[in-house]
This record gives structure tokens, sequence and C-alpha cells, in this order.
């Protein structure tokens, strides 16, 4: 188990606005993966765990073994820290072999150890026909591999993976996530992987923590969110949900139902716990879960023909313009020119936090 509470604090200068990292939690086994936009502190927190950046203040420890204590100024560098580290653009040496990247790795077992697990490694990632190319000499996603197989031969007691999957395409981003998922089955080393690729973290992560501007404004099991995402802000980081504002019209709890106006149109809402009729709330409801049809009726919007449509793997996304979007199975999907209408089952409605 690894356990994080730090803060770092980054003054403004001439071409750079302050920025604050304050975040805690702990984290287990398997894919602890922290998600969010370019520049909200997941590389920083992982730089922090490894030792490359020394917090202002908090702690770190890794299995109860103290990594940074800023009140006891406590400061392990980082080869004293177990840590294996993936970084964005593989940190290879260009001047060694990838045997002898991954041999250096090692310099610290005795000799005959280190031949077995340089060996061990080279053939669990496919590396072992290309044992004596140097990195120049071998495509992104073996590169990829070795980083991987580097970071984990001296059997680190954390892996922080720092968005592995980026500038690989979608066949290599595929392995490479086969790998990970490899690693946490056969390992119990917990792995902290950032991204800001919502699939990457939702076919990872046993654990997602959403980062947002140096904090971390949620945390839960990928479904859990998805299902859920709590706030507003989480919904709109996560991505793929339409984030309505409604006004609140009725409330029946015996039924647990509500009436709301959304885009104009009264609906069935959901049970709106803690909130009184005339409020303004936020709901929120996944494309996935919203249907189109071609006649009016309970909990039906009219709309307009698509301002545009996105074609995807297995559906078709129409986007109606006014934030809502709409995905359709592909095999139901066909131009129309009649008047259409957008179903909003009420289960699918969301409670948001502003």
């Amino acid at each position: 188990m690894i356990r994080v509470a730090i803060a770092k604090r980054f003054a403004p200068g001439p071409e750079s606005a302050a920025f604050e990292l304050d975040v805690s939690f702990d984290a287990n086994s398997g894919v602890n993966v922290l998600y969010g936009a370019s520049g909200s502190g997941k590389t920083l927190t992982l730089d922090a765990i490894a030792g490359f950046v020394a917090p202002d203040s908090g702690r770190i420890l890794l299995d109860e073994r103290i990594l940074f204590d800023g009140e006891a100024r406590v400061n392990l560098p980082p080869r004293d820290r177990s840590c294996g580290y993936v970084f964005q653009n593989y940190a290879l040496f260009p001047h060694m072999t990838l045997r002898q990247n991954l041999a250096f790795a090692a310099h610290r077992l005795p000799r005959l150890e280190r031949r077995r697990r340089v060996a061990e490694s080279l053939e669990r990632f496919g590396l072992a026909e290309l044992a004596g190319r140097y990195p120049r000499e071998v495509s992104g996603g073996q590169k990829q591999r070795c980083s991987i197989a580097r970071a984990l031969i001296a059997q680190p007691r954390i892996l922080l993976l720092d968005e592995p999957g980026q500038g690989l395409d979608s066949s290599l981003r595929e392995s490479l996530r086969d790998a990970v998922r490899d690693i946490a089955r056969s390992s119990k080393t917990p792995m902290m992987l950032v991204t800001h690729d919502l699939e990457e973290c939702l076919s990872l992560a046993d654990s997602v923590l959403i980062y947002d501007n140096g904090r971390i404004v949620r945390r839960g099991a990928p479904l859990d969110l998805v299902r859920n995402p709590g706030t507003a802000a989480t919904a709109r980081l996560l991505g793929g949900f339409n984030v309505f504002d409604a006004e609140v019209l009725a409330l029946d709890p015996g039924r647990h139902t509500s009436r709301v106006r959304i885009l104009g149109h009264e609906l069935v809402g959901p049970h709106l716990p803690a909130c009184f009729k005339g409020d303004r709330v936020a709901l929120a409801s996944r494309p996935e879960e919203m249907r189109i049809v071609a006649q009016p009726g309970e909990n039906r919007l009219r709309v307009n023909a698509p301002v545009f449509t996105v074609e995807r793997p297995q559906s078709i996304r129409a986007d109606f313009g006014g934030n809502l979007v709409v995905d359709v199975p592909r095999d139901a999907w066909r131009d129309r020119n009649e008047e259409l209408w957008v179903e909003i089952p009420p289960e699918s409605l969301r409670l948001l936090a502003r």
C-alpha cells in the first residue's frame, strides 16, 4: 500500500501562472489511475512519489516505509525508494542495447541473478530477438515494452506509469493495455498510471483518482464514476455526459420522482433529495442511454436534424446542439428528414452537485 498526503506550490513567473498541488490518497494493489486534463498535477504526483520532486510538506509512505516526511525532514533519494518508473518518452539509454538497458536497471543484483532476470524479461515482453538493438533501431511499441521491462526488473514495490500509451497507434495501445493487465494479474505490486484518455482509464483502472487543477475532486471504481459522476465538474472531466441546467417543477417523494424542465420541455425526473420546487439543479445523462424516435411521447424532446454526426465503431453520435448528444446504434441509424424526438428515460438522469 502507498499513502500520499502532500502539497507542492509553484509561484507565478513572468510567463507562467501559480500552481498548487494538494492531494491525499491511499492506493492498494491493482491499477490505480490518475485521470484528468493535462497540467492538473498527475505527473507531478508521480514525480513526488519517485523522489524527483520534493513536496513542500506532507508524507509519503510505501508499505509503512517513509519515503518523504516534510516535518521530520526525511526525503529518500530516488535510488532508495524501490519505485519503478515508466516515462512518457521511454527514457532508454540511447548508447545501450535493449539488453544493456535492462542489465543496468538490475545492476545491484548478483551477476547470475541479473542475467537470469534480464533473459526472463526479454522473453516475457517479446524482446528476445531484439536484445542486441539500440533504442533508435526499434519501434515505439518495442521501446515502450522495454521501458516497462526495465522498470519491473528490480522487482519494485510500486510501478509508476506516466501516460504509457502516448504516441502509440491503436494496435500498440491495445497491446500495451494487455501488458498492464497481465502485470496486474500476475503481481501484487501497486500501479499508479497517469492518463487523460478516458478509454484507457476505464479499460485498465481498478480505482480512479480524478484530478482537477491540483486537487483530487472524485475517486472510485470506474463503473461507479460512469454511473454517478457526483458533480458537474467531474462529469465534464470524464466526458461523455450531457449536462443539463434544469428547473424543479414538482416533487413526488412517494413515487421517488420529480418533474423538471430541461431545454424548454417538461419531463419526468429522478428522485431529487434535498431539493425544493423552483430550485435550479444540474442533471446529467449519457448519450447511449437516450433514444431517437419518430413520434412524440412522455420524456421526449422535439429536435431538428443533427448539427453534425460522428462515425463511431458501434454507433453514430448525433449532436443536436444545445448540449444534447445522442449515441444511436449503427444498425438503427438512418438519415431522416421527418420530425424527430429524443427520449430521455427518467432513470438515466443523475443529480449533480454544482
